[in-house]
């Protein structure tokens, strides 16, 4: 402890037991797991894995869903000294292959679904399978080998805890280096807001990976702060876990725009939502038709926030403000300084409400990227995000896009997130991506990619939608019908991936 605030990430473990030994830490399904028990297995996790040769400093994967293994894994690992590397159960075998060898894993922990990828990804790698069972090789085997294990204590503080990659579905792996220090400020930083993000009798919703910064240091790293309990769903389709709220007694949900869209659509909601305490939305914008439809139906607005994995993941969320209004991101948490810089690098005045690029500095962020810290803050802490947003009169911030995915046309920048809202606010388009493609007279021109919903719906119909709502330079040049998508974890669309695939298919 320094001044009073753990210095170790699994410290709060720790607290968490001491605090609440009997309150329920994990529930899945019928199962309930007390925080004295948790805190046990992954005591018993951390000698297991010291039996097993890992080292303080060695990688420890990650690659299962939502389950109680992974939350026991993830504490036990750090009490180890190990650092903590999420893989994506989503990502492929050779996928998983280039981060294995990128950061060079020591194990990894797998589950039914993973094991098969795993093995072929890296067969060297030694794996531990998250299954009932104490034969060799599963994970009940190794906590029963590590009971009793004198494990030392770690290193907190501007050691490694985690490594977590921002891509791996294409393109170069780059893992995020976040520290002990880094996850700790931010989940202080977090708790200072002035409405409370996890509450100590919070029955939270863990339907975002734990794989992803927002559902392992923004979730859960949330709920351990405060001893309240999570429930852990995995593989369950959106629509389809909006009856867990009220089965469970849910009261809090951090969610991505997909699930609020899913269930804004779902005659259920009134009833089902009726329960909640609070409800956040991040990764990505939340369209303002899906933000109005969920008050028309509740009463209340979904907060919204604003993060990256390289800031651990908060950077700004209504809650700091006490309100929620559609459309922004809130103000910064306390700790957190952010500046917006124009493309001659010079800061704006937020009073002017000029867009520019979001730069951060603060305890939160991370070290760079694995292995050497590059591309982290620079030499007085700053870290450029590249992410363009402008502030309002009253100081809170709104997220405008990408600033590498801002198309310029004849000069003039058009941000493919105000062309998407356009597209989605038609009543036949259920899914729309904007980006920029090569044009002879005007340098770049906006393409758009659409998912219907209504298969009557013509192009000719779209693109006199956008002329009444886009200038013309932002309006879409060509709009192309899909079948689906490429989107992230978390929901958000992958438009370096759409540009991949689409235009590379489109240029060969």
């Amino acid at each position: 402890m320094t001044n009073g605030r753990p210095t170790h990430v699994a410290d709060y473990l720790s607290a968490a037991a001491a605090a609440r030994p009997d309150h329920p830490a994990l529930v899945v399904g019928a199962n309930r797991i007390s925080w004295a028990d948790v805190n046990r297995a992954a005591d018993a996790c951390a000698g297991g894995l010291r039996a097993r040769g890992v080292a303080a400093g060695d990688r420890v994967g990650l690659f299962l869903g939502n389950r109680p293994e992974f939350v026991i894994a993830y504490f036990g690992a750090l009490r180890a000294g190990a650092v903590v590397v999420p893989v994506n159960p989503a990502l492929t075998a050779p996928e998983v292959g280039q981060i294995a060898e990128h950061v060079g894993l020591a194990l990894m922990v797998v589950d039914r679904s993973t094991a098969e990828r795993a093995e072929q990804a890296a067969p060297d790698v030694p794996r531990v399978l998250a299954a009932a069972g104490a034969r060799e090789g599963s994970f009940d085997a190794l906590l029963a080998s590590g009971v009793g294990v004198d494990v030392p204590a770690a290193a907190g503080g501007e050691s490694l805890a985690v490594v977590i990659y921002t891509s791996g579905t294409g393109g170069d792996a780059k893992g995020a280096m976040l520290t002990h220090r880094a996850l700790i400020a931010n989940m202080e930083q977090v708790a200072d807001a002035q409405i409370a993000v996890v509450d100590p009798d919070d029955v939270v919703m863990v339907l975002l990976p734990l794989t992803h910064v927002y559902g392992l240091a923004g979730t859960l790293g949330a709920v351990v702060r405060a001893a309240a309990t999570a429930v852990l769903v995995d593989g369950v389709d959106l629509v389809r876990a909006l009856p867990l709220v009220p089965q469970y007694g849910i009261t809090n949900v951090p969610g991505a725009p997909a699930l609020w869209a899913a269930w804004a659509a779902s005659s259920d909601a009134v009833d089902m939502l009726d329960g909640l305490r609070i409800a956040f939305s991040g990764s990505a914008a939340l369209p303002p038709e899906v933000q109005h439809r969920v008050h028309t139906l509740t009463g209340w607005y979904v907060h919204e926030g604003y993060g990256l994995t390289e800031a651990a993941p908060g950077v700004s969320s209504t809650v700091v403000s006490g309100h929620a209004k559609p459309g922004s991101v809130g103000q910064p948490f306390a700790g957190i300084d952010v500046r917006l810089v124009d493309d001659d690098g010079a800061d704006i005045d937020p009073a002017d409400g000029d867009p520019g690029e979001i730069w951060i500095k603060g305890d939160n962020l991370f070290s760079g990227y694995w292995p050497d810290g590059s591309g982290g803050p620079d030499a007085d802490g700053w870290y450029a995000t590249g992410d363009v947003a402008f502030a309002d009169e009253e100081g809170d911030l709104h997220i405008v896009d990408r600033r590498k995915d801002v198309v310029i046309v004849s000069g003039f920048n058009v941000y493919p997130h105000e062309v998407e809202t356009v597209l989605l606010q038609h009543p036949g388009v259920r899914d729309a991506a904007a980006i920029g493609v090569p044009d002879e007279r005007t340098g770049e021109a906006v393409k758009a990619f659409v998912v219907l919903g209504d298969q009557a719906l013509t192009i000719e119909a779209l693109q006199a939608h956008a002329a009444e709502r886009l200038a013309r330079f932002k309006r879409p040049k060509v709009i192309e019908v899909v079948d689906d998508l490429p989107h992230s974890l978390t929901g958000k669309v992958a438009r370096g991936r759409l540009q991949r695939e689409r235009v590379g298919e489109d240029e060969s």
